[in-house]
């Protein structure tokens, strides 16, 4: 859960970026935004070894691409 937009707002500006967006976490998985008091979707994350992001880096991503 992020604290700054809701699960769909972030991901409506993901899809408007060209990102595909997944409910679930797996080896094909290129990136996973985190937000506080991640759960289980992180851990199996850093299980695969998949890249991470904070909530910060994901709106500093957003404003880079002008989506906020």
């Amino acid at each position: 859960t992020l604290e700054r937009m809701s699960r769909n707002e972030a991901k409506e500006k993901l899809v408007g970026l060209g990102a595909k967006v997944a409910g679930s976490v797996s080896g094909k998985t290129a990136q996973v935004v985190a937000g506080p008091g991640a759960g289980s979707k992180l851990a199996k994350a850093e299980q695969l070894a998949v890249p991470v992001m904070d909530e910060s880096e994901f709106m500093d991503l957003l404003r880079t691409h002008d989506a906020l």
